[in-house]
């Protein structure tokens, strides 16, 4: 069954009392959901704007917004995200730029200096209360505007290099990625047994993925407006779950804390996506607390995943292929090519093309991505960095990813990311900035500098590295190089003006 459907059956006919949706230890109920998507419907029913109408959501991570989206969904309408995390000016701005007839939004958001303004100066302002009622709040549509026909979201990426875009998944995108992942429904059955966690912003696609799914899979979810330690240890204590999804940080935190093998004794595998995973952070969590990390590789251009490990899978071959983001999933095919776009060899690294029916273009054609990777002999995908990702200094290469990993074989370096500045003689040049690990000593810069000349040539060296309390992050947990950049920037201000 398509998930638009899927979620219509669910909205009209799952048990009113059943168990949805948990947030801060409370339930909402199917019928609950339900009579959002009822109050929803009418007031865009009432505004003309029905089925292929693009509607903006300003998507937090509670449950009355999860509601909203399968609502949208259900309905054949278009969700259109916007991110709460940006400060109101670029709220206000993404909101004049989205082009959404409507916008459904919390009243704090809607009380953010400008934001309210800008919403009812596009289209018409619903005010979605933290009980799930929903009222118009200004505005009206505007007139003749493009319907997204097919389209189930209108989802920014994570902007880790640059300003995030607005990508278009269809409806049959969205369908193809729940039949890759295995998320069929029984026939004629509802509702079934286990939880899925949710801790990931549901304005990525992982966040978004992980909720939609498991509601149209028809089990319950545990919400979290974002990942903090204890609330997700209570989480996974309370329900005993056999599977989490995880990013790399949250890896390392729960690694750092030195949380009790017990806490997690019910999970059997963790899947782990968003950005690359170290191999090494992978097999220390596996070896600590005997939980399989699932890495996977997809993209929000995807809906999803494309490559992923099984619990099978990781049984068989992690000691031999740890490192790799598993294989292909049903229905995925993925090859390595040339700049021009021939095949290369197994083994061989070039820039990864995908084909699918979760792609943009469909089941017949090969979508290239931005990175760069191989595929060996047993099938199983590597990625080893992104092809735009290379930073030419003076017309040398340097791969950020190599930098980082030397700057991490120094023992008090906890996490690197790096990042291209501008140079005016040389292009560009490559600078870094150091997490370092809890209660060690901070070394000395020339000390790092150092470990990166006995691993990398001259002019792979950062020109610039800045030792930092934390990483900058995106909502989905990877390093923002936008926020990096600016971070030595100002380090290098200090340095200038002292």
């Amino acid at each position: 069954m398509d998930a638009r459907s899927r979620l219509a059956e669910l909205l009209s006919s799952a048990p009113a009392q059943a168990q949805a949706v948990e947030f801060e230890e409370s339930w909402w109920s199917w019928g609950q959901l339900s009579a959002l998507a009822g109050r929803l419907n009418a007031l865009l029913d009432a505004a003309g704007l029905g089925a292929g109408a693009r509607v903006g959501v300003v998507l937090e991570n509670r449950p009355e917004h999860v509601g909203t989206v399968i609502s949208l969904i259900a309905s054949g309408r278009c969700v259109v995200t916007l991110s709460p995390l940006q400060p109101p000016e670029r709220l206000a701005a993404d909101v004049t730029n989205s082009g959404a007839s409507a916008v459904v939004a919390s009243p704090d958001v809607l009380g953010r200096a400008g934001v309210r303004d800008a919403v009812t100066a596009a289209g018409l302002a619903l005010r979605l209360a933290p009980d799930g009622t929903v009222a118009a709040d200004g505005g009206r549509p505007p007139q003749n505007a493009e319907p997204a026909t097919g389209i189930a979201v209108e989802m920014l990426t994570s902007g880790t290099t640059g300003p995030p875009k607005r990508v278009r998944l269809s409806m049959a995108q969205f369908d193809s990625a729940l039949v890759s992942s295995g998320q069929i429904p029984k026939p004629g059955v509802l509702l079934r047994r286990g939880i899925s966690i949710v801790a990931t912003p549901l304005v990525h696609i992982g966040g978004m993925w992980g909720a939609v799914s498991a509601l149209y899979a028809g089990r319950r979810i545990a919400l979290l407006s974002r990942f903090t330690l204890e609330p997700w240890i209570r989480v996974i204590e309370r329900h005993r779950p056999r599977a989490a999804g995880m990013v790399p940080a949250a890896l390392r935190t729960v690694l750092d804390a030195g949380v009790p093998q017990q806490s997690l004794a019910s999970l059997k595998v963790v899947t782990c996506g968003t950005t690359f995973c170290p191999p090494e952070l992978a097999d220390s969590f596996f070896r600590t607390y005997g939980i399989r990390v699932l890495m996977t590789y997809g993209a929000t251009e995807f809906a999803g995943a494309v490559a992923a490990w099984t619990l099978p899978m990781h049984e068989e071959w992690w000691d031999r292929k740890a490192g790799s983001s598993g294989r292909p999933v049903q229905g995925v095919t993925i090859r390595a090519v040339t700049d021009d776009g021939d095949p290369v060899a197994p083994e061989e690294v070039g820039r990864l093309e995908v084909r699918s029916a979760q792609a943009p273009g469909g089941g017949d054609v090969w979508t290239r991505t931005s990175d760069l990777g191989r595929v060996d002999a047993d099938g199983f995908v590597w990625v080893t960095g992104r092809a735009d990702d290379a930073i030419i200094r003076g017309g040398f290469k340097v791969h950020p990813e190599r930098v980082r990993e030397a700057l991490e074989r120094h023992p008090a370096v906890r996490e690197a990311a790096v990042a291209a500045l501008p140079h005016e003689r040389l292009g560009h040049v490559p600078v870094a900035a150091v997490e370092l690990k809890s209660g060690v000593s901070a070394p000395e810069i020339q000390e790092l500098t150092a470990c990166c000349r006995e691993a990398l040539t001259p002019y792979e060296v950062p020109a610039h590295i800045v030792v930092v309390d934390e990483l900058p992050r995106t909502p989905s947990s990877k390093v923002s190089r936008v926020d990096l950049l600016d971070v030595v920037r100002a380090s290098l201000s200090v340095a200038e003006a002292s």
